[in-house]
């Protein structure tokens, strides 16, 4: 579950309607992974899918009518219109992985590449990793508890037009991967996200092994 609360603390959405009727929402592109929170919610509520346009993807939306699970957020620190305002939740250490890889999931992005270094022949690669938020306030604490339980040690949170990126180098985005993915077995995850992480460090370790 604490996958579920990570994925929903960046994509998740919280509603009340004129009827004080309770809702929580999820819509995102991946359906197989939208399949596996509603099982793993006990959920039997409709996967509908819409495209908003040419140019997007389908997307697939959940929306849960509860109460409890709407009560059971507002405990957690989750509010509706929480992405500017958001705070990182308490999650247990043993679960802290999951919620991490669940956010991830969500609002995280790795990249890779090579670029031509100036006055050097030698090509560079760089592998690095982000989160993003509209919530300064809820990065700052991830940063203190990476930095805290020694997850770790550096990245830098800097603000952009939309929001803000909590940004890690090399070193950090190394384990990072190590963090999130140790012991995948009956675990959820967003598998393009994995393999696209896997190909990163692959492609690293084959320039540093030349």
């Amino acid at each position: 579950m604490a996958y579920v609360l990570g994925f929903f603390t960046a994509d998740g959405n919280m509603t009340k309607n004129k009827r004080k009727a309770h809702f929580i929402e999820f819509e995102i592109t991946d359906k197989e992974l939208l399949y596996k929170i509603r099982e793993l919610l006990g959920s039997n509520h409709k996967i509908t899918a819409r495209k908003r346009g040419e140019r997007w993807k389908v997307s697939y939306r959940l929306q849960i009518g509860s109460k409890e699970i709407f009560s059971d957020l507002i405990k957690l620190g989750m509010v509706p219109n929480k992405s500017k305002v958001i705070k990182l939740p308490k999650v247990p250490k043993k679960y802290f992985s999951d919620f991490v890889r669940g956010y991830f999931d969500g609002d995280g992005y790795i990249g890779y590449g090579i670029y031509d270094r100036k006055y050097r022949k030698s090509k560079k690669h760089f592998l690095g990793s982000c989160f993003t938020s509209g919530s300064k306030i809820f990065l700052e604490g991830l940063l203190e508890v990476f930095r805290k339980n020694k997850i770790l040690e550096k990245g830098f949170i800097y603000r952009k037009k939309r929001g803000f990126d909590l940004v890690f180098s090399i070193n950090d985005t190394k384990k990072l991967f190590n963090f999130m993915y140790n012991d995948l077995e009956n675990k959820l995850f967003l598998e393009r996200k994995y393999d696209k992480f896997r190909k990163g460090l692959k492609l690293l370790e084959n320039h540093s092994a030349n």
